[in-house]
């Protein structure tokens, strides 16, 4: 039992001199524990105080042992219980064992035993909540799944993250879509004292509100229709570890207000609950919009800005670290290389290009770049043909010296049709592809009457 992280323990016995032995002795093991003298009380602290074990006589006068177990497995407590019985109880403990009991120890009993059981109980919840908390998570292949960088913008950001890994604050995580975000909160989890906890990812544009707030903190049963049962959160699950936000924009006002609750207090209350329960996590959060600017518009909290943003960390687009691209060519051709199938490679022209093109997508547009040359290009050596055509442009312009150049507003009104076109008319990805600011380009595209 670790002194850091003690395993809380509910005592329930009717005898004093037991209690008083288990107050006395379980904390010097790295135990923190409650004791009540009968089933009723037990009841009652249970629904305000979570535990990790519940240590159960079975014979008490008033509510029995039995009764108890039902009472709270039907109540949603989460906790694993271990019954306490005389030899002359056998029977009653095997009731209690498929009334969902962990284990039962028999009365006289040494210290040593108890101490035992309580750390594989206590072992065995914390299982059963990650486990939980994965099957809901929907996982995803990351094909950005390494950091390369050579360029000074990785280098200073990995120091960063290497600097800020030891700590528990909030990290704040910025950059365009594509560009890694979520891959940085990995690496700076594991490279933290909470590595080998649990690193559990949301993404906040992905749920409405109720869920959005269930997934989060979790619900008791029948807290909404279709909750059958009681249901754990990320935040208690991911409980010493990390909880990776993303999109944490796109949060409801209402929502902001509640996690600021939690990162104020290291509480939280499951929806349709009333007991407070503690929580030690740690937050990253990830955002591609410029949550200034989200602040100063009303959409953003600024007390839960200022509480994510203790540490912030911006991940560069490719755009601006384009030395970058030539080793992570090199490492998804070997990540997409098929079994049997002959090493590719691209020709200088080829690489050129890819060092000219915008990557408005970012590291994972690049990725299904190269995906795509190593299913679809026949040879071995990648050519200027072989690409996408958004990497190779080229304007339908005249090019004769004696033909007569275009306008320069029809060469900017070409330019813009096509970006849009190549970002099937989103606005934002299309704006950084022209190297130009949103509002800009929508001014533009009214200029122009331009219809995609």
């Amino acid at each position: 039992m670790s002194e850091r992280h003690p395993i809380e323990v509910l005592v329930v016995d009717d005898e004093r001199p037991t209690r008083i032995l288990m107050e006395r002795e379980l904390p010097q093991s790295g135990c923190k524990v409650v004791a009540v003298p009968s089933g009723e009380e037990a009841l009652e602290v249970l629904s305000r105080q979570e535990f990790d074990v519940v240590l159960l006589d079975l014979k008490m006068p008033g509510l029995g042992g039995v009764e108890t177990l039902r009472r709270l497995r039907t109540s949603g407590v989460t906790a694993e219980v271990v019954v306490l019985t005389g030899h002359p109880d056998v029977d009653t403990a095997i009731e209690a064992m498929k009334l969902g009991a962990y284990d039962y120890l028999t009365k006289p009993f040494k210290l040593s035993e108890v101490e035992a059981v309580l750390r594989r109980a206590a072992e065995k919840r914390q299982l059963q909540e990650e486990n939980t908390a994965l099957r809901r998570i929907v996982g995803r292949r990351d094909t950005g799944s390494v950091i390369l960088g050579e360029s000074q913008a990785m280098r200073f950001l990995l120091e960063m993250v290497e600097r800020v890994a030891g700590s528990s604050a909030p990290v704040l995580i910025s950059g365009e879509t594509g560009t890694g975000k979520g891959l940085i909160a990995r690496t700076l989890h594991q490279a933290s004292p909470r590595g080998d906890q649990p690193f559990l990812v949301i993404n906040c544009s992905a749920f409405q509100d109720q869920l959005l707030e269930s997934e989060l903190f979790g619900h008791e049963k029948g807290a909404f229709t279709g909750a059958a049962s009681a249901k754990a959160g990320l935040f208690e699950v991911a409980h010493r570890g990390t909880v990776f936000l993303d999109e944490v924009a796109e949060m409801s006002p209402a929502m902001q207000a509640k996690l600021l609750q939690v990162l104020d207090t290291g509480e939280l209350r499951r929806v349709g609950g009333t007991k407070e329960r503690r929580v030690d996590t740690r937050i990253f959060a990830a955002t591609n919009k410029d949550l200034h600017e989200e602040v100063r518009a009303g959409r953003f909290r600024e007390d839960l800005f200022f509480r994510l943003n203790v540490v912030s960390l911006a991940v560069p687009p490719l755009r601006d670290r384009k030395e970058d691209i030539p080793p992570l060519v090199e490492h998804f051709f070997r990540q997409f290389r098929l079994p049997g199938q002959q090493k590719k490679s691209v020709s200088p022209e080829v690489m050129r290009l890819l060092m000219q093109y915008a990557w408005p997508g970012n590291v994972r547009e690049l990725a299904n770049t190269i995906e795509r040359l190593v299913l679809l290009a026949p040879g071995t050596i990648i050519v200027p043909e072989d690409l996408p055509s958004n990497i190779r442009p080229t304007l339908d312009l005249p090019s004769e010296e004696g033909d007569a150049p275009l306008p320069l507003a029809e060469v900017e009104r070409i330019s813009i049709i096509r970006a849009l076109r190549y970002t099937e008319g989103k606005k934002a990805p299309a704006a950084r592809l022209l190297r130009i600011d949103v509002k800009t380009l929508t001014h533009k595209i009214e200029r122009y009457n331009i219809h995609i």
